[in-house]
């Protein structure tokens, strides 16, 4: 009697990832620009220049009259501006001083969005984070520590295709007598201020390797990665990490090398527990390491409420538990679920970058705005790191 269901062979599940690589390649070929390299269309007005650079609409056009700007490229037909590009706007910044980079003292942020579950909105936040950050002027550089990599896909780099495990992810490094650096690794992006160091599946081998030298050599094990990002850290602002979901060696090393912590943690009942046991997990983890290589503190650890539906009550009420058990360590702005961000992710893209029509719906403006949010409430944070920012944050009644 033949049975119910035939066994999958290796064969057959070959076939099945050769076809899903074909969806991805076609995916591909549909949402990046010709030539499969992504490119920023945003553009600004001098308006919303103006406001950007934190200088009239008339020090803009009397620096470009006297040439110390460039002179404002114009449409053939209508004679308009044609807007301004970001990189435009950094060069204002540079010119009327108004750059937000901390000092060559201060310490950059090096911001790990980290939770061990899965589905929780990691990615989701670090990439429009550090759209946000590279909108406002910082220096920003994204590790992508997953070897799922979301963040390397969204930010126009496909992991099968542009990315090399053995020259352009973090696995080098990770190897005993690998680089003395991760300058290897920095990749620039088509956002103007973001460089990445992006990852691919054969990240996924440094997990093995290293719980086979965890016992012979702790310290390497949880300290290479902080030292890779310190030697690189002078070259920037903010360093936003994006660990694996799930505790494994490569997120204990992202706990050692951040010195600031942001959770997702939805408003249900199962994430939400599984958000209770990281903290737990992470408190007994930071315990251990500890004894290892010394106590590691952190500027500031902040919970996130993610995928907040305000239509269900179960998630109203949860997310009240959340307030009142965490009264101090909750970001007052929710990432609220939305299909604007989802919608973007289907074509490889974060809501920040979206143009044209799609920018004036309300649903947009919404989901702008409480992105926004976000971002300036990390900012801020990021800031208060910074003590050559500390007397702008006085006079701002920040501080």
């Amino acid at each position: 009697m033949n049975p119910a269901l035939i066994p999958v062979t290796l064969e057959e599940l070959t076939v099945l990832s050769r076809r899903a690589s074909t969806v991805i390649e076609r995916l591909r070929e549909r949402v990046f620009a010709p030539g499969a390299q992504k490119r920023l269309e945003l553009v600004f007005n001098v308006r919303t220049a103006a406001e950007m650079v934190g200088r009239t609409e008339k020090a803009i056009r009397d620096a470009e009259r006297d040439g110390r700007l460039p002179s404002p490229q114009k449409s053939e037909t209508t004679g308009r501006r044609n807007g301004y590009s970001l990189t435009d706007i950094n060069r204002m910044r540079k010119l009327f001083g108004t750059l937000p980079h901390r000092a060559p003292n201060d310490q950059a942020l090096v911001l790990a969005i980290q939770n061990f579950k899965g589905g929780v909105g990691k990615s989701t936040m670090v990439v429009h984070l550090a759209q946000y950050f590279a909108l406002k002027g910082y220096r920003v550089c994204v590790i992508d520590c997953d070897s799922q990599a979301s963040s390397t896909a969204v930010f126009g780099l496909n992991p099968d295709v542009d990315v090399h495990e053995e020259e352009d992810t973090l696995y080098p490094f990770l190897q005993h007598g690998g680089p003395k650096s991760l300058h290897y690794a920095l990749r620039a992006t088509y956002w103007p201020g973001v460089a990445i160091i992006p990852a691919n599946l054969g990240l996924y081998d440094a997990e093995y390797e290293f719980a086979a030298r965890m016992a012979r050599d702790p310290t390497f094990v949880l300290d290479r990665l902080r030292e890779g990002v310190e030697s690189i850290a002078d070259q920037f602002d903010i360093i936003l990490l994006d660990p694996p979901p799930a505790l494994g060696m490569l997120s204990l090393s992202v706990l050692r090398a951040a010195n600031a912590l942001l959770i997702p943690a939805p408003p249900n009942n199962i994430d939400f527990a599984s958000t209770a046991h990281f903290l737990k997990m992470m408190e007994a983890t930071l315990s251990e390491l500890a004894r290892h290589g010394g106590a590691r503190e952190y500027s500031f650890v902040k919970i996130l409420t993610s995928k907040m539906d305000d239509q269900k009550s179960a998630h109203q009420a949860i997310k009240r538990m959340m307030d009142a058990v965490f009264p101090q360590d909750m970001l007052n702005a929710v990432l609220k679920d939305s299909a604007e961000i989802d919608n973007a992710a289907a074509n490889l893209m974060t809501v920040y970058e979206l143009t044209g029509a799609a920018t004036r719906t309300e649903t947009h403006k919404r989901c702008r705005a409480y992105l926004d949010a976000i971002g300036r409430e990390v900012e801020l944070l990021a800031r208060k790191t910074w003590p050559s920012h500390h007397p702008r944050l006085r006079k701002e009644g920040l501080l």
